[in-house]
């Protein structure tokens, strides 16, 4: 372990300022990096084959990562670590990994079975709970539309508890058009809404269920007019005491669930 006493000491740069979402969506994808937070995560990260950058502990927690090699690791005391990260790193253990190269969509829909679609979900929280969501739930892959959140980003893979190492996407570009491409490999896309003349999802046909693109929208304004066009059904979650929809990670589980019951346990 190398002791860290400058909070400007270069050689910790990548973690500079991570409360600050502005700024490390202008570092991180061009530097090529992604940062872990916690010991469970980060190895999760080195599991799925990322490459470490480096490592960054408090440093009466080094025991932690002593069996890891590949990437310097730095240690620090509480107060260094917070003037440089910008908050209280509790958990004691952060690393900065290699980025992998993105992924075609035609890759990702080729592999899979059952595949979630997301439009404009920019709520770190919900790319990372969907992606916990959707890895617990019998889905293969994610797709996102151009203007979705990092899944990479600090928060996404803290709240995903690194699932989101475990489960491929692509980005769907140009959007809404790159839909048809979902379709051509043979899967049906079901839009959901809350809207009252959508099909309830234990309604769905058999066909309907047998190779499923599940479509969501954002909170609040939920899918586009255009997504709603490209889709192939539009489907709700049947609702109670008079309340109209779910959190979208949520509404994702939910849908994820049901589209996935029979399977064998």
């Amino acid at each position: 372990m190398e002791l860290i006493t400058d909070p400007g000491d270069e050689r910790i740069a990548d973690y500079r300022a991570l409360t600050d979402v502005e700024l490390r969506t202008r570092w991180e994808p061009p530097h090529g990096l992604f940062i872990a937070e916690g010991e469970l995560v980060l190895r999760r990260a080195l599991r799925a084959g990322y490459r470490p950058r480096s490592f960054l502990v408090e440093a009466k927690r080094a025991g932690q990562v002593a069996d890891l090699d590949g990437a310097p690791v730095y240690g620090a005391d509480p107060e260094v670590l917070e003037q440089v990260t910008g908050f209280h790193v509790h958990r004691g253990v952060l690393a900065s990994f290699h980025r992998q190269p993105a992924l075609p969509a035609s890759e990702v829909l080729a592999a899979a079975r059952r595949v979630v679609i997301l439009e404009d979900i920019n709520n770190h929280t919900n790319i990372g709970a969907i992606f916990r969501g959707v890895a617990a739930l019998g889905v293969d892959a994610v797709l996102l539309s151009p203007t979705c959140a990092d899944p990479l980003y600090r928060r996404s893979v803290r709240v995903s508890m690194g699932e989101v190492f475990a489960i491929p996407y692509a980005k769907l570009d140009p959007w809404p058009q790159a839909l048809s491409e979902v379709r051509d490999a043979g899967y049906t896309i079901l839009a959901m809404t809350p809207a009252a003349d959508a099909v309830p999802m234990q309604q769905l046909t058999d066909s309907q269920r047998l190779r499923p693109a599940l479509l969501l929208g954002a909170e609040g304004p939920g899918l586009s007019r255009h997504a709603l066009d490209a889709s192939d059904v539009r489907v709700r979650l049947p609702m109670r005491r008079g309340v109209d929809s779910l959190n979208v990670a949520a509404a994702t589980a939910v849908a994820c669930w049901e589209l996935s019951r029979d399977d064998p346990a």
